[in-house]
């Protein structure tokens, strides 16, 4: 049997990101700020699905989801996202009934530029060539989950995204 998620994976994440956008504008909204505005580029190859920008704060985000409780243990990531001045990667765990949380995150606080991601693994191909061989993807790297913060809830990742909140979860 199929599995739904699998079976419509392009349609869920396109969901799951517009929950995340949802969460963080309504948790924003609710705390007085009314000025995010959200950015999504026409194709993926920048390597950020969305943008974020609030009071001055612009951030280029990668969503990457995964079910709660799977076992993958890296996130491949466009070495171009380094390139943004707060570039950041976001992992969305989710249940069946895609509830959110908790996340993962891999960034630095506003206005201290992305972590240097191009010492991680060079990544490879899914499927092999002709040959059976998985040949390298040069602006592609493999980063660990270990690198990850764990962040419990949708308010933690806004900190973490603006650093507005004075008890910021979000480690420097």
């Amino acid at each position: 049997m199929t599995d739904e998620h699998s079976l419509h994976s392009s349609k869920r994440e396109n969901t799951l990101e517009h929950i995340f956008i949802g969460d963080v504008m309504r948790t924003l909204w609710v705390s007085g700020v009314y000025d995010l505005e959200v950015l999504k580029p026409e194709v993926d190859d920048s390597g950020y699905d969305i943008v974020f920008e609030t009071s001055a704060i612009v951030r280029h985000i990668q969503l990457k989801s995964t079910k709660r409780d799977s076992h993958v243990s890296s996130v491949n990531v466009q070495l171009q996202l380094g390139n943004k001045p707060n570039g950041c990667i976001i992992i969305i765990e989710f249940d069946d009934k895609l509830q959110l949380g908790p996340f993962y995150w891999f960034g630095n606080p506003p206005r201290q530029g992305m972590p240097a991601i191009s010492s991680f693994p060079i990544a490879k191909q899914t499927k092999g060539n002709a040959l059976g061989k998985k040949l390298e993807r040069p602006n592609i790297r493999k980063i660990p989950r270990s690198s990850f913060q764990k962040i419990e809830s949708i308010d933690e990742v806004i900190e973490c995204l603006f650093g507005k909140y004075p008890n910021s979860a979000c480690k420097a």
